[in-house]
């Protein structure tokens, strides 16, 4: 059968490096449904309810502020070894109409623990709707992209393999997931160290959740631990702050929260 040939875009490029950085990960998942009727309770109060995605990035960084092995990272130069980051560092995946197709492009949300639900979402809300060129990890993404495949694949090297840079440029974790395209399990791939996705919420009130990470890095005792210390954080703190927006407090500015 004759068929066409078609060049590969820029987004499809990006993945592909992606996927070529992430091959050599030894990933292991845990899957659970966690119970959120209290979060849901208070979601439903705010005037303006906080996206999912900022909820899941800021209640990670929270139990993650309590557990260093979740901001930790395997770092293969100069010689293998772990490298723990003072703060935590997301990645959220923003599914996005870009240059003539769907794609999928990263925000950095830098110490998401110390940002207000607002902020976060406010920031992972810029990078959906606004301009390619006027979200700042956008236009450095789509810079190195355009660079030669010997140059791009150095950069990524680069990055993956030094720990500084490794939280610089791939975060302490990505927070990923298909909720709003009608739910399921997704399990994601990345350099690492953790992948959090998410799916819809359940008539149960309940919200499945996969976390993947990097088994070099820790086992799954501590995962687990992690699941239920998320549960509690969402039903704590995370609905203890939406509580406090019913009156519509204004989220601060898109520029006062990006990096």
């Amino acid at each position: 059968m004759r068929g066409r040939f078609r060049k590969i875009s820029l987004p499809r490029r990006l993945i592909i490096d992606l996927m070529h950085a992430s091959r050599g990960v030894p990933f292991v998942s845990l899957s659970r449904s966690l119970n959120v009727r209290p979060l849901l309770d208070a979601r439903a109060l705010a005037a303006r309810p906080p996206g999912w995605a900022a909820i899941f990035v800021k209640a990670f960084a929270l139990v993650a502020r309590d557990e260093p092995t979740l901001r930790t990272l395997y770092a293969s130069w100069p010689w293998p070894s772990f490298y723990e980051l003072p703060k935590s560092v997301a990645m959220v995946a923003i599914s996005r109409s870009a240059y003539g197709e769907e794609c999928v492009l990263p925000q950095r949300v830098a110490e998401p623990d110390g940002l207000q639900l607002g902020e976060i979402d406010a920031l992972i809300r810029h990078a959906k709707e606004a301009p390619i060129g006027e979200v700042p990890m956008f236009r450095k993404i789509m810079l190195a992209t355009r660079l030669p495949q010997p140059l791009r694949r150095l950069a990524w090297l680069c990055g993956v393999n030094f720990g500084r840079q490794r939280g610089n440029y791939f975060g302490s974790f990505v927070v990923t997931g298909v909720a709003a395209f009608g739910g399921g399990e997704l399990h994601a791939l990345s350099p690492g160290p953790y992948i959090l996705s998410y799916g819809a919420v359940e008539p149960d009130q309940s919200i499945g959740v996969v976390i993947r990470w990097d088994h070099r890095v820790t086992d799954a005792a501590l995962i687990a631990r992690t699941m239920t210390a998320l549960e509690q954080v969402l039903n704590g703190e995370i609905a203890a702050e939406l509580r406090g927006l019913r009156h519509g407090a204004e989220p601060k500015s898109v520029r006062a929260v990006a990096t």
